[in-house]
């Protein structure tokens, strides 16, 4: 519960992308999406997000401080895992790919994953204004003896986060992390 804690606070510590929406929250779920749009092709958005999650990813939101160690295998029953040594986490499974366009992944991500939560995840790359809109969509949900709809505003804020340092490293020509 510490972890979740720690989440809550820094969840509400930082501002949303502008175009964030809970969806919906009730006590056995939610579903979120962010969305941002960044200058360039959906095929470079998409080969950023499985080649380079380490280099964009917040590395306060890993379970061992430092995003080089995450990586996504992009294909059927492919991992996003977090590898440090004998210190492993697999954080998702990557259910669905269609290069340049989807990427959906199954889980729970963070402290979801140990109250037993499951969601989908889907990382949504479409080609607008000469650029890509990202639009990041995850609908979680389980049994917990808690209401579920409370932590939506705050997995939203992290969420935001973690599109955002996609769309920041995008938008920085991919010269490193964002700061």
């Amino acid at each position: 519960m510490k972890t979740l804690a720690g989440v809550v606070l820094l969840g509400l510590a930082v501002a949303a992308p502008v175009q964030a929406a809970v969806k919906d929250a009730q006590p056995n779920g939610f579903t979120l999406e962010n969305s941002e749009w960044v200058p360039v092709a959906p095929q470079v958005a998409y080969a950023a997000l499985v080649n380079d999650v380490g280099r964009w990813w917040p590395a306060d939101h890993t379970w061992w401080g430092d995003a080089s160690k995450l990586s996504i295998s992009d294909k059927a029953g492919g991992c996003f895992c977090e590898i440090n040594g004998a210190q492993q986490a697999w954080h998702m499974t990557v259910t669905f790919t269609d290069p340049g366009k989807l990427m959906r992944m199954t889980g729970g991500l963070g402290p979801l994953q140990g109250m037993g939560l499951h969601g989908a995840l889907e990382w949504r790359f479409v080609e607008e204004n000469g650029g890509t809109r990202i639009t990041l969509w995850y609908r979680a949900g389980g049994y917990t003896p808690d209401d579920l709809g409370k932590f939506a505003p705050v997995v939203d804020r992290v969420q935001g986060l973690q599109l955002g340092g996609l769309a920041t490293f995008l938008r920085k020509g991919n010269e490193g992390p964002p700061r």
